[in-house]
Formats: C-alpha cells, sequence, structure tokens
C-alpha cells in the first residue's frame, strides 16, 4: 500500500517507520525540519515537509501522494511542565487534533483516499466513577478538572470529525500512557529522572489506575490497523492496568532508585492541582479486548512490569538523557 504518514517524527513515528519500510509498503512520510526529513529519507520514506496546520500544504501533499491509508500522529508535546496548565501545555497538540485533523478528512476527500487513522487517548479521558478499567463503549468524563477541559474537548472533537465520516474508514486509536525508547519512561527520561530523584511522589492513597503501552506495541498495533483494522475505536494497551501505587515503586525498583516517598493529597494539590490529583488518585484503566480481537493484535510485552525490567538493563542504563528525549 501507499500510506501517507503525517507527523513521522514523532515518539510513534520514529518507532513506525522502520516497521512499515520493511514490509514493503510505500511510505510518504511528513516533518515539519529539513533536517528530519533527511533522516526519513535514509530510512527509506519519501520525506515531505510540511506543516499539519497549513491547510493548503496538507491538502496539496496527499493530493500528490494519492495513498490508500492515511495516519496522523501529528502531536508537539516533548514535556510536560506542569500539570496545572495542563490545557496549555497540550494547546498546539489540541490544534493538530482538531484543525489538523479536518485538513486530512479534506484531503483525504481530494485525493480519494477511504482510510484515515487517527491517535487518540485512554486513560484520563474516561469517566472517573463505576469500573476500575473501561472499555471502548464507555462514556469519557462529562466532568474533568478545569485544568483538562480544553484538551479532553479536542480529543472529543478528532474522534467526533473521524466517527462521522461516514465516506471516510475511520480507524481512532485510543493509546495508553507510553513508555520505551522516546518517552519520558526510559533512560534518561523526565519521569524516570524524576523518580531517580525522588520527586515524584505517591500523591495521597495512589489509586489512580493507568494502562500502559510500549512503543514497540503502539507500532504494531498501528501496523494492525493499516493492514487488517475496520472503522471503529480501539484501545492500545497492555494486559495489566495498575494503580500509581503498584507500578510507580516498581518502576523505582527497576531504575535502582529507592522507593518513592508518599505526600498527602493536599499537599500534591498545591503543586500538581486539580489535574495531577486526578491522575494520581482517581483516573480509569482501559481494556485492551477489543484490539486484540479486532484488530488480531497482540502485545509483545503484555505487562508493564516485564517492560520496565528489559527497558532499564545495564545495558539500556548507558543511554544518555539528551538521546533518549
Amino acid at each position: 500500500m501507499k500510506i501517507f504518514l503525517a507527523g513521522a517524527t514523532g515518539a510513534v513515528g520514529k518507532r513506525l517507520v522502520p516497521v512499515l519500510v520493511a514490509r514493503g509498503h510505500h511510505l510518504v512520510a511528513t516533518t515539519r525540519s529539513v533536517e528530519k526529513a533527511k533522516r526519513l529519507r535514509s530510512a527509506g520514506a519519501e520525506a515531505v515537509v510540511v506543516d499539519g496546520l497549513d491547510r493548503d500544504a496538507v491538502i496539496t501533499a496527499v493530493k500528490v501522494a494519492r495513498p490508500d491509508v492515511i495516519v496522523h500522529q501529528m502531536t508537539a508535546l516533548t514535556s510536560m511542565r506542569s500539570l496545572k496548565k495542563f490545557d496549555d501545555e497540550f494547546a498546539l497538540t489540541n490544534r493538530l487534533r482538531t484543525e489538523g485533523t479536518e485538513y486530512l478528512l479534506e484531503a483525504a476527500r481530494a485525493a480519494g483516499t477511504k482510510k484515515l487513522i487517527v491517535q487518540s487517548y485512554t486513560g484520563w479521558p474516561s469517566m472517573r466513577e463505576g469500573s476500575r478499567v473501561k472499555t471502548e463503549d464507555d462514556p469519557l468524563d462529562p466532568k474533568p478538572p478545569n485544568a483538562m477541559s480544553r484538551t479532553l474537548d479536542a480529543i472529543r472533537r478528532l474522534e467526533s470529525l473521524v466517527a462521522v465520516a461516514s465516506d471516510i474508514n475511520g480507524i481512532i486509536l485510543r493509546y495508553g500512557s507510553f513508555y520505551g525508547p522516546g518517552t519520558s519512561i526510559a533512560p534518561g527520561g523526565e519521569i524516570v529522572e524524576a523518580v531517580r530523584q525522588r520527586k515524584f511522589p505517591i500523591v495521597g492513597d495512589g489509586g489512580g489506575v493507568w494502562s500502559f503501552v510500549h512503543m514497540d506495541d503502539v507500532a504494531t498495533a498501528t501496523f494492525a490497523a493499516i493492514e487488517r483494522g475496520m472503522p471503529g475505536v480501539y484501545n492500545i494497551v497492555d494486559d495489566e492496568p495498575a494503580e500509581v501505587s503498584v507500578w510507580l515503586p516498581d518502576l523505582a525498583q527497576a531504575v535502582g532508585a529507592k522507593p518513592p516517598r508518599h505526600v498527602p493529597a493536599w499537599l500534591g494539590r498545591l503543586v500538581i492541582g486539580e489535574a495531577g490529583i486526578s491522575m494520581m488518585t482517581q483516573i480509569r484503566g482501559a481494556s485492551n479486548a477489543k484490539a486484540k480481537q479486532g484488530l488480531a493484535w497482540q502485545p509483545t510485552y503484555a505487562t508493564w512490569r516485564d517492560g520496565f525490567r528489559r527497558g532499564f538493563t545495564p545495558e539500556s542504563q548507558v543511554l544518555s538523557s539528551g538521546r533518549m528525549r
């Protein structure tokens, strides 16, 4: 197939490009950087320099490529500096989720492309009541923390745009929390360094349930959606949702750090705000049953426990933080 990958040099794109090239697909990959375009060409892709928020440029690039499938992996988040300013941190990514998706849908129609795959997210967007683990049929949070409301609105808009496009076979991949190469949970990554310095405590009861996914499994799940996915929403996560109070001490042990400190919720709220308190104590995990069945996909890292240990071997520890972020 001919595949148009928008956002090919982000965390997902970096793992997905070699998978698609190795399988013999003709890959047209976008980036905003001339230098990164050179790396994409070296990896075997046809590189196009384009800004995902430039409507005319996006439509032109897709019309020239005339792809069978468009994959939307455009984001603009390199680090999270403040959970209290969550929406501000995601402002540009939210534009890529809304305006960027509108432009890609318009481009798909202009080029005659019938399949569009987009990146969404599962975990904190889910309703924070009821079952500990949510499926794709469960509702999103009707009352998120104020600091997350604009970002959740952007996710709703992204998913709605794709779901109602009756002339396009739309697939929405709700990824879990990333870990592995190129993420904050990798040798030298921001979360790992905070854990090493005991600056990532368990806040309150640590009852927030997180669902993780290794970057290699993100790539294989996305590939499965490209080749055989049917329209719909799929949670892309591993088999073991876990409370912060469970996974955070395990991560500390894996990286050779002391156990995380515990701080009361009232104190944590002063630093991380309501968004952080929600993620630490209230959010829900996600089920991957639909993705396993509908995409015929199985995560290589069935649990973050295995992934953390394999990711922090003595060999991996020598990698510098600058290379991994």
